[in-house]
């Protein structure tokens, strides 16, 4: 069986957008740059239709991909009262205790994931190591970077 994909309601909408516009608006343009690309002649050298077949590519593979997404979704449901403990869907504040620096965090599903926007993974080594942690817990996580320390100092819907 399929991994299930963690998504909030907003993720899933956004995911479901996106599958739409790919198979409209994605689809019929990439048909019309294929279709100006044949008429520059000569295909075996021609590098805008080799270039417009790629990128339908990796269009038809991402509607693959997000077909297979929306067929395994698991909607991560707003936390109901104060939440105590990490899971996925909340606000976590945490302090780098090497460095002194603050920081706040969405924990999502993987497909939602923006760190530069806030939004840390579930499945990322910062995720994994504070889920389930409660406010004043300390962890220590394995990045690439080398061992940081955390402690978490807030949680919030």
């Amino acid at each position: 069986m399929a991994k299930a994909v963690k998504i909030t309601d907003d993720g899933l909408k956004k995911l479901e957008e996106e599958l739409e516009y790919l198979k409209t608006t994605g689809r019929a343009d990439i048909a019309e740059k294929i279709k100006v690309a044949r008429g520059y002649g000569d295909l075996s050298e021609n590098s805008e239709y080799d270039e417009a077949k790629n990128e339908q590519a990796k269009i038809e593979a991402r509607i693959v991909e997000i077909e297979a997404m929306l067929k395994n979704v698991e909607i991560i449901s707003g936390v109901k009262g104060a939440a105590k403990t990490v899971v996925v869907g909340v606000k976590v504040k945490v302090l780098d205790e090497e460095y002194g620096d603050e920081c706040e965090y969405r924990v999502v599903g993987s497909t939602e994931a923006d760190p530069r926007g806030g939004k840390i993974s579930d499945e990322s080594p910062v995720g994994k190591a504070i889920l389930g942690k409660k406010i004043g817990d300390e962890v220590f996580v394995e990045t690439p970077g080398g061992e940081i320390k955390l402690k978490i100092l807030g949680i919030s819907k």
